[in-house]
């Protein structure tokens, strides 16, 4: 498989702290094209941290990014959010859905910031990513109407709205009950046959990393295993 997304020696240090923290350090890291990636390892590791550098959420202190072999560790804010809106999705803990907007249109705003579409293509392509994902019932119904795991499903069809080769989560099950938690485990997992995209997901439940191709466990800001 061909190499998606790459790292060298990638370093985030919080310098104006009063004692500087080191939330990275020197992580290498390659996600393949349609593969599945767990990051995990304890509380404050620096799981996230290092996601929101692969997400391009985040500057790096040190290092470089490689996304399709092109080096963007240079890029300016309006080349990455570029990037990010053409090739990358997000799934957070948290669906930050907008809740004065339905489903359908939350999971419309991705595409007209992106204005490669037409309204009407945009509404058809945003109606059949709910409907994927079991919510055809739903798209008009506003976040207070839905259950934790519709709306996080909600939050996987918008990440999914400009067709992404990368889709980024963290603890996407962390405020869900148990069935709603395996439906949405049981999605992300089949994204990358359905989609042919690249998932790569910060969990702390060890039988959800077991799911994925491979595990990157994450201490104290250092790569410790890749398995």
């Amino acid at each position: 498989m061909a190499t998606l997304l790459k790292t060298e020696n990638l370093t985030r240090r919080l310098e104006d702290e009063a004692i500087p923290v080191t939330l990275v350090r020197q992580a290498n890291v390659e996600v393949r094209e349609g593969e599945y990636v767990a990051i995990k390892g304890p509380s404050g590791s620096g799981k996230s941290s290092l996601l929101y550098l692969l997400g391009l959420l985040d500057r790096p202190t040190s290092g470089k990014i490689y996304f399709r072999d092109q080096d963007i560790s240079n890029f300016s804010q309006n080349k990455l959010a570029q990037l990010r809106l053409e090739q990358m999705g997000f799934v957070f803990q948290f669906h930050f859905l907008l809740p004065e907007f339905t489903s359908l249109e939350n999971v419309m705003i991705p595409m007209r910031k992106l204005g490669n579409l037409s309204d009407k293509e945009i509404k058809i392509a945003a109606t059949e990513r709910l409907a994927e994902l079991g919510l055809a019932d739903h798209i008009n119904k506003l976040p207070s109407q839905l259950s934790g795991g519709q709306r996080q499903r909600v939050a996987i069809a918008r990440a999914l709205a400009n067709n992404p080769k990368l889709i980024l989560a963290d603890e996407p099950t962390g405020n869900l009950d148990t069935v709603s938690s395996e439906n949405v485990q049981e999605i992300l997992q089949n994204l990358v046959k359905t989609h042919g995209c690249s998932v790569v997901v910060v969990t702390h439940d060890p039988e959800f990393a077991q799911r994925c191709d491979r595990t990157i466990t994450i201490v104290d800001g250092a790569i410790v295993e890749e398995e």
